[in-house]
């Protein structure tokens, strides 16, 4: 019986991402809260930019292929510009909302619990 010859895992998002407009949204925003980890959005734009041909958004984004390349590479340091200019080259967008907090008298009511300090404590939800 022959077997089925499997793919990588990047490839196998990059077809659905490929496919799916509503996935590559939410995959983009996934990305976009990860605070602590920049890099999760530049491989994240990296894989969209690849769904669609990296030729085609960088010609799209008015940018050199290379460029797209390093730009969006582990190590890469594109300017906002750029991040721009590719997103809506892949037809989605940035966005930005405010953050939203929560003092300790509302993390205690919420939870039950209180911080050592009473309520001067306030952090994101």
């Amino acid at each position: 019986m022959k077997r089925k010859a499997s793919i990588s895992h990047d490839e196998a998002k990059v077809r659905r991402l490929r496919k799916d407009s509503h996935f590559a949204a939410e995959y983009l925003k996934a990305a976009l809260e990860d605070e602590d980890e920049p890099r999760v959005l530049l491989i994240a734009l990296r894989h969209l930019a690849q769904a669609q041909g990296i030729a085609k958004v960088a010609k799209a984004a008015g940018i050199e292929r290379e460029s797209l390349y390093r730009a969006l590479s582990a190590h890469g340091n594109p300017r906002l510009s750029t991040l721009v200019a590719v997103t809506k080259a892949i037809g989605l967008r940035l966005t930005v909302e405010a953050a939203q907090y929560i003092t300790a008298e509302g993390l205690a009511q919420e939870t039950g619990k209180r911080g050592s300090d009473g309520d001067t404590w306030t952090g994101r939800i």
